[in-house]
């Protein structure tokens, strides 16, 4: 049997009170230009943004631009942002990616979803917070662990393995002026109060309503 959609009611509670929890929710890579933003986020890929925040002023500093990312050295490229973990391949999307950007887009990052979902390594994912915080524009709902993870925990989705399958549920249930924010909420919500391995239900604003709360 299919999972019953959750109410509009029920989803407006938990966007206000996951919004009242964490006013402070924010991305947390930094960056200064949408090409940084657009690398960090890049290098985010299976590691936490801590880890990438230690490697990208060294980073920025060496490459400040496409055109200096398009003509590093591969290697010496690789072993600036070693730390990330699988450097290699990173290495290739971030130059491959400078290259279709001095090509195509005069060295700036587009502003449409089809553009940036082009270029290399860059998938919905990555692609939605480029969109979201460098243009405001809210194509779609940034998935990453946390938020599968909490969504699913708060009986907003179905699911919490495919990532493209949990943005589709949410975008149907999430009203569109909250797309942007709303992967910040729950990214910080899971970070904060419903930690993977020991979630401090106690202590949740929404464990009167939520499926999976262990009081």
């Amino acid at each position: 049997m299919a999972k019953k959609k959750p109410s509009p009611d029920h989803v407006q509670i938990v966007l206000q009170r996951l919004q009242a929890a964490h006013p402070d929710a924010h991305c947390e890579l930094n960056y200064e230009t949408p090409l940084q933003l657009l690398v960090a986020t890049i290098l985010s890929a299976q590691t936490t943004d801590i880890r990438v925040n230690q490697v990208t002023p060294e980073l920025f500093a060496k490459y400040p631009d496409a055109a200096a990312f398009a003509a590093a050295d591969r290697a010496e490229l690789e072993e600036t942002i070693r730390p990330t973990g699988f450097f290699r391949q990173k290495a290739r999307f971030i130059q491959e990616t400078a290259v279709t950007l001095l090509q195509n887009h005069g060295g700036d990052v587009p502003d449409a979803l089809g553009e940036v979902t082009r270029l290399t390594g860059v998938a919905r994912k990555t692609a939605n917070v480029v969109l979201g915080e460098i243009y405001g524009k809210a194509e779609g709902i940034t998935v990453d662990t946390h938020v599968k993870r909490v969504a699913h925990k708060l009986g907003l989705t179905s699911t919490n393995k495919d990532p493209v399958k949990v943005e589709r549920e949410l975008m149907t249930i999430i009203p569109k002026e909250h797309w942007i924010n709303v992967s910040h909420w729950l990214i910080f919500h899971g970070r904060r109060v419903c930690i993977a391995r020991r979630p401090d239900c106690p202590n949740c604003t929404l464990n009167d309503i939520c499926p999976s709360a262990e009081l």
